[in-house]
């Protein structure tokens, strides 16, 4: 059936074309000269050739053509064609060869392939005609148009899915949800096979849609979110203006249906239970409540709070932000034994009230929350809690000072016992009595050394120490006159010795530990020892000072520079107490305009005559003496250290210069090293004893005759070397105790000294003389340097000379 209606839809087409051309589309087109519109050729003219020009009409092709022959387009033609079959005609152009076939005798083109016109609307070409003998142009080259024929052959499409749409419930009839639109491929210039209308194939019962516009809306107003919070509603574009045999394409559109608050808060339950210890701290949360919204988003947000009066007196309700939950808190402290159950209603309400929907009812519910006190054992409670006492600083020690008072709350009303926490009393100076709570002065008091006493007091009950309750109590100590009023400070004044009667020289005042209620007065006299007193009078004025004054002409420092006046100073009481201080005057010299210059107080000449560039000038002074003494001191002991190395000399600093070279270790024929590590070993020298003096010998001879050239004193057994151990002895311990030398060992063996030396030897090698025979005597001109050894062998020739006489 498919088949057959496709043929007659192509015949009902290929009619209509006929029908085209034939009418409207028929016309014998004469194109002038070479090409539309052009002059013809001169050369052309020339030969009289009548004015010819090509002959076709409008071409079309329809497309998707499914016929097994060549689809005919149309044929071109030349006027000046006799049908000889002289004239060839040739196309080139787009699909020239290809696509569009030419007959080259009759000018018929037909298409050879399936065309599509959504691909491709139209082709371009160009004509020519030839002279089949010579191949010349008999028409200039014209270009031609062949359009494709638009069919119904592409169906509406939605391009712009999937769609997601929105619309608000309880919207009314008519609300706009969105708009779709499908585009169609086909010619929308051409007949109606682009046209496209809408429809709804799925959800028309809830929405529907606009035939033309695609806009869809809603169809009922009772859209309930709670009851379905989505739709799936397929629309179907058709072209053809939805006529039969149109062409239909659909596409689904997701409509979410959006919450408005149209529905109240519920508590699921009417009543809650909760309980808590009565003892629980302010604040304590009890438990939470929760009503129920079917809406979602900000529309569930609520508030709690409390309906009764009872209720939020001793409760506190908040709402949890994120958990949307009522927090019932202890507000005030919970008694069991005053009440045991408590009954609060607890509202909720909507935070956004749509004012659409306020018909729908109130937004807001209430439900009852009954609160359970459960008992415990508590501590007792001072009753009342008062926590200021007062006694006198003179009570005896034992007074009662006040009685602090405890109960136990509890049922049972065990009794209570009383102490003190000692870590606020550690001087111990209250006591209480354990049982009636009555505290009692432990000390004397006296409130000028401490005027208020801060401590704490417990209470337990008596089978149980571990209830314990604190109170803090204040007590303060009243004052008592019990100290007399004393001078501020021990007064001095001064006094010119050209002072005139009635001059002020002091203004006194006192100063009392005691502080009476009614405030401090004070009364000034002189004492009685003073009564015969005629260079001074005292002054009350009333406002707790004195005045003192001068009461004759003038004053002499050679006769009396100093004068002590007693002042008796009396209190208001009660009982009234008193003291005497003494003001001391002394006598100044002053110049005329009544500046003090000098007085025989110390204090006054210097602060007189001592002016501050004095004082720089003393400093500066005291500095540079203190600068004199170090450079002195540093300049002798930089003296001393020099002279102290010069002392300190010894062998380590003379060089010993050796110009005769040996054969190295291989050499043992130049020099016999035993006779230097045999120092002392004087055997081989007695043995060998039997030679010349020391003039003998040549350079053949062995060091057994040159060791036998020693000294006699060298070999006598009695030689005493304390004189040398002594000093060497004297310079370990110098350099032991010295800590600006530096350590290290010097041992130097003098064995043999050689021959040839300028200066005199030094040694008795060599010589066959005595000790006593050789004068040291010329050592002392050698220098510093050589003072030690000269001192040496002096003394050695002293002690020599004494043995000989």
């Amino acid at each position: 059936m498919a088949k057959g209606l496709q043929g007659f839809l192509w015949t009902m087409l290929l009619l209509f074309c006929a029908i085209q051309e034939l009418g409207s589309w028929a016309m014998h087109t004469a194109v002038e000269g070479p090409g539309l519109g052009e002059p013809e050729d001169p050369a052309l003219l020339a030969g009289g050739r009548v004015k010819r020009g090509w002959v076709w009409n409008q071409f079309f092709v329809v497309e998707e053509y499914t016929g097994t022959e060549p689809l005919y387009v149309g044929k071109i033609h030349s006027d000046s064609d006799e049908g000889d079959g002289s004239i060839k005609y040739t196309i080139s152009g787009e699909g020239a060869g290809t696509i569009f076939l030419i007959d080259e005798i009759t000018g018929d083109i037909h298409a050879t392939e399936r065309l599509d016109r959504e691909q491709k609307t139209f082709y371009t070409l160009r004509a020519q005609a030839r002279d089949r003998q010579t191949d010349q142009l008999l028409e200039p080259e014209s270009e031609f148009i062949i359009k494709v024929q638009d069919i119904n052959d592409s169906e509406p499409r939605f391009l712009e899915g999937p769609y997601i749409g929105s619309v608000a419930e309880l919207s009314p009839v008519g609300t706009s949800v969105m708009q779709v639109m499908a585009s169609d491929a086909d010619d929308p210039t051409y007949g109606s096979s682009a046209r496209v209308v809408y429809s709804v194939l799925e959800g028309e019962q809830h929405f529907t849609v606009d035939s033309k516009t695609g806009v869809i809306r809603t169809a009922v107003a009772d859209l309930d979110r709670e009851t379905q919070d989505r739709y799936e509603v397929v629309i179907r574009a058709t072209d053809m203006a939805g006529q039969l045999g149109g062409l239909s394409g659909s596409t689904t559109v997701t409509i979410v249906v959006t919450d408005v608050n149209d529905n109240p808060p519920r508590f699921p339950q009417k009543m809650y239970q909760f309980s808590i210890v009565e003892t629980a701290p302010v604040g304590t949360a009890i438990g939470r409540v929760k009503a129920e919204d079917s809406d979602v988003g900000e529309n569930t947000d609520m508030t709690y709070q409390v309906k009764d009066e009872e209720g939020v007196e001793m409760f506190k309700v908040t709402t949890d932000s994120n958990t949307q939950e009522a927090v019932i808190t202890v507000q005030k402290p919970l008694d069991y034994e005053s009440k045991k159950v408590h009954t609060v209603v607890v509202e909720a309400l909507n935070k956004f009230v749509d004012p659409r929907f306020v018909d729908l009812g109130t937004f807001r519910d209430q439900t009852i929350v009954r609160v359970s006190v459960l008992d415990v054992d508590e501590p007792p409670e001072f009753r009342p809690p008062s926590n200021l006492m007062e006694v006198q600083e003179d009570a005896h020690v034992g007074s009662v000072v006040g009685v602090v008072t405890a109960l136990d709350p509890d049922t049972a009303n065990h009794p209570v016992r009383y102490a003190i926490d000692r870590s606020t009393d550690a001087e111990r100076i209250f006591d209480i009595d354990a049982k009636t709570g009555a505290i009692v002065t432990g000390k004397v008091l006296d409130r000028e050394t401490a005027g208020w006493h801060n401590i704490t007091v417990l209470a337990m009950e008596a089978d149980n120490h571990s209830q314990v309750s604190r109170a803090s109590l204040r007590i303060r100590i009243l004052d008592v006159n019990d100290n007399p009023p004393e001078l501020a400070t021990p007064y001095e004044a001064a006094v010119c010795e050209d002072a005139k009667p009635g001059q002020l020289i002091q203004t006194i005042s006192v100063v009392d530990r005691d502080e009476p209620q009614s405030g401090h007065r004070f009364y000034f006299t002189l004492a009685p020892e003073a009564t015969n007193n005629h260079h001074f009078s005292l002054l009350d004025i009333q406002d707790n000072t004195a005045a003192v004054h001068t009461q004759r002409v003038g004053f002499n420092r050679q006769e009396q520079d100093v004068y002590l006046l007693p002042i008796l100073v009396v209190d208001s009481g009660p009982p009234a107490l008193s003291s005497t201080g003494t003001l001391t005057i002394r006598v100044c010299g002053c110049d005329s305009t009544g500046a003090i210059q000098s007085c025989n107080s110390t204090a006054f000449v210097v602060s007189a005559t001592l002016s501050p560039g004095a004082l720089i000038a003393l400093l500066v002074c005291v500095l540079i003496l203190v600068v004199l003494v170090l450079l002195i001191l540093t300049l002798k002991r930089h003296h001393k250290s020099h002279l102290t190395s010069e002392d300190d000399e010894d062998m380590r600093d003379n060089v010993i210069k050796y110009n005769d070279e040996g054969g190295g270790e291989q050499d043992t024929e130049a020099y016999d090293m035993s006779a230097l590590r045999s120092l002392y070993d004087f055997s081989e020298i007695k043995a060998g004893d039997g030679g010349g003096g020391p003039g003998e010998g040549g350079p053949g001879r062995n060091p057994a005759s040159e060791l036998h050239a020693l000294p006699q004193w060298v070999q006598s057994p009695d030689l005493d070397f304390s004189v040398f151990r002594d000093y060497i002895c004297r310079k370990v311990e110098q350099a032991d105790e010295d800590l600006s030398v530096p350590p290290y060992d010097s041992f130097q063996t003098y064995a043999f000294e050689g021959s040839d030396s300028p200066v005199p030897s030094l040694s008795s090698i060599n010589t066959w003389s005595s000790g006593s025979e050789q004068d040291f005597s010329y050592l002392g001109g050698w220098g510093p340097r050589f003072r030690q050894l000269a001192a040496l062998y002096a003394g050695r020739r002293g002690e020599e000379d004494s043995e000989e006489s």
